[in-house]
């Protein structure tokens, strides 16, 4: 993995049909995040103190344990996520620039899913799915370490552009039911790999991630993988295990190590067909 130093004046255009959101503007930044056991963290290059404390007590306010939110009573009490939200633009590059990957991953992670809690409870009414808001994806800006950036921004030209870190696509939360859940708690820099693994667990054992139909010798994956699989391809790749195009394969292997024993054998035995779940757009409230 390499850091996220310059800044790119590339502009790229393309759309992701039902993805979690469509690449546009490509702007580099430069942003981060935090330490494992606190909330907040001090840069030791420039002495500024960033704080999820407000952004943590939405989390375990208004999200459940099955990574569900109760947007309309956040909507009512928006205060403290609009407070996190402004913070984000106030990050000096500098300051960015001079924090570790994970601190920059969890960040990135952090902003994206709490501009996408704030996209959602900005509409009056709150909408039925996040896809009926007009231009969530690659037209909405907010302002993210001094520069102004789309959702599209973030996990397309830096998340996935300037990290080898496939596992962001079980933490980006869009807001829908068949999305990985959102943790009610932020993600911290030291406590990353950790956070990662369990979402890739959650998710593992979801409906919506990953379906072993052993009957019928079918195993089912999220689309997500569909859309974004290549990207697990660099670190989970492999040749002469599991079914599937070499996408397929990665994902599969990304995924083995959080099943059970019977799972893992079905899997890395063979004879079965890969195919993609629907994706369930539905607003994911509670």
């Amino acid at each position: 993995m390499k850091k996220l130093l310059c800044s790119i004046a590339a502009i790229l255009s393309f759309s992701a049909v039902a993805s979690c959101s469509t690449v546009t503007n490509s702007h580099e930044s430069i942003f981060s995040t935090s330490d494992a056991t606190t909330v907040a963290e001090t840069s030791t290059a420039t002495n500024n103190t960033f704080s999820y404390q407000d952004y943590a007590e939405v989390l375990k306010i208004y999200v459940d344990e099955a990574g569900l939110v109760d947007y309309s009573t956040l909507q009512a009490n928006r205060e403290q996520l609009d407070r996190f939200n402004q913070s984000l633009g106030r990050v000096d590059p500098e300051t960015y620039a001079s924090w570790s990957e994970e601190r920059q991953i969890a960040f990135l992670t952090n902003a994206y899913n709490a501009l996408t809690l704030q996209s959602i409870i900005d509409q009056q009414p709150i909408k039925d799915s996040i896809r009926d808001i007009s231009g969530v994806w690659n037209r909405r800006k907010f302002a993210l370490v001094g520069e102004d950036k789309t959702l599209d921004n973030i996990e397309h030209d830096i998340l996935r552009k300037e990290f080898n870190e496939p596992r962001i696509h079980v933490a980006l939360v869009c807001a829908a039911i068949s999305c990985p859940p959102l943790r009610n708690e932020p993600y911290l820099a030291t406590a990353l790999d950790t956070q990662l693994s369990d979402q890739t667990a959650k998710f593992a054992a979801s409906p919506h991630g990953l379906k072993i139909d052993r009957e019928d010798r079918r195993v089912y994956l999220s689309s997500i993988f569909k859309w974004y699989g290549q990207d697990f391809e660099e670190t989970y790749g492999v040749r002469d295990k599991f079914e599937g195009n070499s996408k397929q394969k990665a994902v599969l292997n990304y995924f083995n190590s959080a099943l059970d024993s019977p799972s893992q054998e079905f899997l890395e035995r063979g004879d079965y067909r890969v195919k993609y779940l629907d994706y369930d757009w539905s607003l994911n409230q509670q």
